[in-house]
């Protein structure tokens, strides 16, 4: 999903939002999210995960078109660690998803006259 395909989502979902006030709230929203990690906060919304930062030291790696050693410097990386009830509906999700292409592959091995044995 883009940015934009979230504003217009929200839009629709919210009519009495202007589709300006929407795009504004999505720009405060990410840029405050943004602001906190720049100083090296994190940020938890419940329900959802939380944003942090990860440390990564210096190291030597090798430049792969000329295997010449490369000093990478340390630097400090975004990540994103998803909650628990979005994990357990992603969880829940895939399952439907998997017992749905089971089905699927089924029917057609029966449409094919193969048995599912």
């Amino acid at each position: 999903m883009t940015r934009s395909e979230l504003e217009q989502l929200i839009a629709d979902k919210q009519p009495e939002l202007s589709k300006e006030s929407v795009v504004r709230c999505v720009d405060l929203i990410l840029k405050e999210v943004s602001d906190a990690l720049v100083d090296g906060r994190r940020v938890e919304i419940r329900g959802f995960g939380s944003f942090g930062l990860r440390r990564r030291v210096s190291r030597v790696g090798r430049n792969p078109r000329t295997g010449e050693s490369v000093n990478i410097p340390e630097r400090h990386v975004p990540y994103f660690r998803p909650g628990r009830a979005l994990r357990e509906r992603i969880d829940q999700a895939r399952e439907r998803d998997d017992n749905t292409h089971k089905r699927l592959e089924e029917i057609w091995k029966n449409r094919d006259g193969q048995t599912s044995e």
